[in-house]
């Protein structure tokens, strides 16, 4: 089976899921570059647990975990099927480590993005959380345990934001970042651009990382992404920006042909 690519997408606002926006856009065109997978593994920041969780349902339950939204919010539908497979699976690569946990199901992290990269909700997803209390090199070799499954044909998609500050955020830099917003996501650019994940990994010290990153939630999502990479993979950037001043919306596909391979 082809090997799946492995995607990081910058969710930012839940509203994105029933608005037509760039962001949005440069998710449709995304998805229009997409093999079809047999399966999804989706990991939101939006399920952050103190261990390692996943749920092994055939339906999982629509996860409304926002406040104060509008009511058509609320009405998205995601009926898509989970697959028990894939759970077991998992378990099989990483052991006592994770537990079973259907009290969870699809959250706004992933169904805000999977309603536009795979509007007929007919690939099967199952949701593997952001185990709080490991530090990111752990999290990293959990993705690095999980690139295995590119090769059985899932696709492997982390949902958060690499820079994530809801204290910060100013409607009137709708389409702006603050200038450390702005410093911190290029310096993430930059790495992953030169394969450097040890800087990825060691973010703390790079400039605006205190504000960029308050918590971790968000930003962990692409480190479960980075373990699963290989090596001088073709890396393709969408959402190259930043939002309300603290959010950075950029996106990013390892895996899939150079566009410049495309056009010859």
């Amino acid at each position: 089976m082809e090997r799946m690519p492995v995607v990081f997408i910058g969710h930012g606002s839940p509203m994105n899921a029933i608005e037509d926006n760039v962001f949005t856009q440069g998710w449709k065109a995304l998805a229009k570059t997409l093999p079809t997978p047999k399966g999804i593994l989706m990991v939101s920041a939006h399920w952050y647990t103190n261990s390692l969780c996943t749920t092994n349902v055939s339906e999982p339950k629509m996860i409304y975990d926002m406040y104060g939204f509008p009511e058509a919010l609320y009405r998205v539908k995601y009926p898509v099927k989970g697959s028990p497979e894939l759970a077991k699976r998992l378990q099989a690569l990483l052991g006592s480590q994770l537990s079973i946990d259907n009290t969870w199901g699809l959250d706004h992290g992933a169904w805000s993005v999977l309603v536009h990269l795979f509007p007929k909700a007919d690939i099967p997803v199952v949701q593997l959380s952001v185990h709080a209390a490991l530090p990111p090199k752990a999290l990293y070799e959990i993705g690095r345990t999980l690139r295995i499954l590119r090769e059985e044909g899932i696709l492997i998609i982390g949902s958060g934001n690499i820079v994530h500050n809801l204290r910060r955020v100013d409607w009137e830099h709708a389409t702006t970042g603050y200038p450390w917003a702005d410093a911190f996501d290029h310096a993430i650019k930059e790495a992953i651009l030169n394969f450097d994940h040890e800087t990825c990994l060691d973010y703390a010290h790079l400039d605006g990382a205190p504000l960029a990153v308050p918590t971790p939630d968000h930003y962990d999502p692409l480190l479960y992404v980075l373990g699963a990479t290989y090596p001088e993979e073709p890396i393709q950037i969408y959402n190259d920006t930043r939002t309300m001043g603290s959010l950075s919306m950029t996106s990013y596909v390892w895996g899939l042909p150079s566009k410049e391979k495309e056009k010859k």
